[in-house]
């Protein structure tokens, strides 16, 4: 992501600090009015790929989770990443996906919010990285 236009924060992988990427995100919102829906929609998305991080990235707890906020003029992009034991959907079983959020739906939820969507690999090839990102109105 373009550095000049991300936020980065790092969190402890645990359930308690997602919190703060979701303060960040409203924070994001106003350098760019996003409107009350959307700003809902990109916080349960934000909220959903975080907890997939914090639920599953690290067998023995521990470990952190990165996210990055870029504010483009046409979209906001947001990446989830972390280090962790990372997964290749296309190596899993038929509806192991579904099973990365709790009660199957996290994945779904983000995918129906989000106007692009990426799962898989970090690039460095290690954990994972989740990125969306929605189109804004000019």
């Amino acid at each position: 992501m373009d550095g000049d236009h991300a936020i980065r924060l790092t969190i402890p992988a645990k359930a308690e600090y997602i919190s703060l990427c979701r303060l960040a995100l409203m924070g994001v919102s106003r350098v760019r009015a996003l409107g009350e829906e959307t700003l809902a929609d990109l916080k349960l998305a934000l909220t959903e790929a975080c907890s997939n991080s914090v639920r599953h990235a690290y067998g023995d707890g521990g470990g952190i989770v990165e996210v990055t906020y870029g504010l483009l003029p046409d979209r906001l992009v947001i990446e989830v990443s972390d280090d962790g034991e990372g997964f290749d959907l296309e190596e899993r079983e038929p509806g192991a996906q579904e099973e990365l959020s709790e009660g199957g739906l996290g994945i779904a939820i983000i995918r129906s919010i989000a106007d692009e969507f990426e799962l898989g690999a970090r690039p460095d090839g290690r954990g994972s990285r989740l990125r969306f990102a929605k189109l804004l109105p000019e």
